[in-house]
């Protein structure tokens, strides 16, 4: 086992081996850094690599970290078309790791944290953008009910069960006021479309939630699905393309950045390019954005408050949390956006 690992590697190590008797070596645990939600490490042995996620220590909010449905989801997706990582095991105990916790096999390719795409050609950039609406387009088209998620969520009037789910998180984990959280809730509430096409929704698509070929810019897997549910594709779409919105400041957004000569396509084309994927239908409209946006906003809240009850992920979820009020703006801007200049 690696210098400094968690106190919980001496329990994990006995566990894996009664579970995968075929492992070999020493366990090598290492925390993989950068995200703001359920903790997660490389688990490594001589013959097999694994990749370990589960709920942070201490008080959360209700319903949030919920790595049994990632994991549930994860291996209904396997019979799919949907590339994800291969589930290995779920744990629903404290015993072993101090939470719940799942394990999965380590799939080989990359990460981009920053959505510039610093490094890269613009031709791959391009390509890497136009793979990631491909590949939202078919999480939209899977069959969830022959996927055996009929009971993943409901069918129906989502975006209201959803403003109400995240006012309770915003009333949970607020850490000070925010009128413009509460002006965007109060907007939603009266301007909810009638549209309930049902897909099963991500609920966190961005791009440093995809791993890439190692060489190719093409999808490997899909990760982090612990807000996913039956819901509609819009917000997911809308989710995903809040960083040609936002500043590089703001969470790493790409407004104002040069996207032509980066080859990153503009958010119409984007747009146009899973509308094509996902065989025609309507794009988000200023209600989508303006619920990306408070969702944003509630998140970085809730980052805030595990930040000042010392059990967040991140070393800089103080910072993060500061995000809430420029993310709430964004969201009161795009009530009069309905598509982003290019």
């Amino acid at each position: 086992m690696t210098v400094n690992t968690p106190e919980f590697a001496p329990r994990l190590d006995p566990f894996l081996r009664a579970q995968l008797p075929s492992l070999t070596g020493p366990m090598r645990l290492q925390a993989i850094g950068g995200g703001q939600s359920n903790p997660t490490f490389f688990v490594d042995f001589d013959n097999r690599r694994l990749v370990l996620r589960k709920k942070p220590e201490g008080d959360v909010l209700p319903s949030a970290h919920a790595v049994d449905r990632e994991y549930r989801v994860m291996r209904a997706l396997a019979r799919t078309a949907l590339p994800v990582p291969p589930t290995v095991l779920y744990h629903a105990g404290s015993e072993v790791v101090g939470t719940p916790f799942y394990v999965m096999d380590r799939v080989e390719g990359r990460v981009f944290a920053d959505n510039a795409l610093p490094g890269l050609a613009p031709t791959e950039r391009r390509a890497i953008y136009l793979a990631m609406a491909e590949t939202l387009a078919q999480l939209h088209r899977v069959d969830w009910r022959a996927a055996g998620l009929a009971d993943f969520g409901r069918e129906g009037p989502f975006f209201q069960r959803q403003l109400r789910r995240w006012t309770q998180q915003w009333a949970l984990s607020k850490t000070r006021e925010n009128p413009a959280i509460d002006q965007l809730i109060a907007w939603l509430g009266a301007h909810m479309p009638d549209d309930d096409t049902t897909t099963l929704a991500h609920g966190d698509f961005k791009l440093n939630n995809l791993m890439f070929h190692p060489t190719e810019p093409r999808v490997v897997a899909v990760l982090d699905w612990e807000l996913s549910t039956l819901g509609h594709p819009l917000a997911d779409v809308a989710f995903n393309t809040v960083p040609w919105r936002t500043l590089p400041t703001e969470f790493g957004g790409i407004r104002g950045l040069d996207l032509q000569a980066l080859g990153i396509p503009s958010e119409q084309e984007y747009l146009a390019h899973y509308q094509c994927a996902i065989g025609g239908g309507a794009l988000p409209a200023p209600f989508h954005w303006a619920f990306a946006f408070m969702r944003w906003a509630v998140i970085f809240e809730g980052i805030a408050a595990r930040a000042q009850r010392g059990n967040a992920v991140a070393d800089n979820a103080a910072e993060v949390g500061a995000l809430s009020v420029a993310m709430a703006q964004r969201g009161l801007e795009a009530l009069h956006t309905p598509a982003f200049p290019s």
